[in-house]
């Protein structure tokens, strides 16, 4: 489970020595996963290490394992982080978190079973990924992914049924778009937020209107 407890390390170093700059996600995550010299992995670890890259790795691990069932409360949880990262990068600054936020920590097996679930998967994606169509993928163009991004994150914290998968999914194709800085990426990742907003709606529309139907039933 998440703590507020710092990590055991003071400086967030990928093994080996290499820069992250010249490794793919996937590399750096199993690396940081499997690093037997820390006990415990915290979110100002990641930002440390991943630097103005910070926006699509911390983006994507927010927003991934509410694409999976998880358990009730999850998506609130890892949802506030994703907004304020969001929100963020729609307005051009610097990845920056809050202390109680970087704090947070997990412990380092449990970071690396979950690494360990989503690396096939991660590594599928980076095989298709490429810079292409850069001007959907820098500015201005980015703080409108921003701007989408802080929407879905936003959906994703509200205890809507249904409303989290299909938001967390458009957020992780765009964090992987702005990643590897893919147009094409963003492209498929817009197209899905605008059709996660328009089934959210309709959750929402149905639950209101079956609302109404039964007032209506009971005091019409």
């Amino acid at each position: 489970m998440p703590s507020d407890m710092p990590s055991d390390i003071d400086s967030a170093k990928i093994p080996g020595g290499e820069d992250y700059e010249v490794l793919r996600l996937s590399d750096v995550l199993n690396r940081i996963a499997n690093d037997v010299e820390r006990e415990r992995i915290a979110v100002g670890d990641l930002l440390t290490v991943m630097r103005e890259r910070a926006f699509g790795p911390l983006m994507l691990i927010f927003a991934l394992p509410n694409v999976l069932p998880t358990p009730p409360g999850t998506s609130a949880v890892l949802g506030a982080p994703l907004v304020f990262l969001t929100a963020q990068l729609a307005l051009g600054r610097e990845p920056w978190l809050p202390p109680f936020i970087a704090r947070r920590s997990v412990a380092r097996r449990d970071f690396a079973a979950f690494i360990g679930r989503a690396t096939p998967w991660l590594a599928k994606a980076e095989g298709l990924l490429r810079p292409r169509l850069g001007i959907l993928a820098h500015p201005p163009a980015e703080y409108v992914i921003g701007v989408m991004c802080f929407v879905l994150a936003t959906v994703l914290v509200l205890p809507i049924p249904l409303g989290n998968m299909l938001p967390a999914l458009a957020i992780c194709i765009l964090a992987l778009g702005v990643l590897e800085r893919d147009g094409v990426w963003i492209l498929v990742g817009m197209v899905c937020a605008v059709a996660s907003l328009g089934v959210v709606s309709g959750v929402i529309w149905g639950f209101v209107h079956a609302g109404l139907y039964l007032l209506k039933s009971l005091f019409g």
